[in-house]
């Protein structure tokens, strides 16, 4: 991802998070106040895109994948017949304490 790409995303995402509206110049304004050189199109083709598609969609499809949400994550029925095999628990390792009966064996390193 090159330097004007990403500079774009993020600006993207905090015009976004701030609820105000995605814009060439709002990008290109935000970019500049980080002190940051990309090309002159970059803001244009990133204000076009979100103009034709939510920011939502783009973050739930980059997140699944490209998998809509929907098929991402399978919803259990009722019956159960049809439900995908749950996924196997993390083994747990428990720490042993350490034996520390060697002073009964009656020999030691230091004797």
């Amino acid at each position: 991802m090159s330097t004007g790409e990403l500079a774009c995303t993020y600006a993207a995402a905090l015009l976004y998070d701030d609820g105000i509206p995605i814009t060439a110049e709002k990008i290109a304004t935000i970019v500049e106040s980080a002190n940051l050189k990309i090309d002159s199109y970059w803001p244009g083709l990133f204000s076009k895109l979100f103009e034709k598609r939510s920011i939502e969609d783009l973050i739930l499809n980059a997140v699944s994948g490209g998998v809509p949400a929907a098929v991402a994550a399978p919803v259990s029925g009722g019956s159960g017949d049809s439900a995908a095999p749950a996924a196997p628990a993390a083994e747990e390792k428990k720490d042993e304490p350490l034996d520390e009966s060697d002073d009964d064996l009656g020999f030691s390193l230091f004797d």
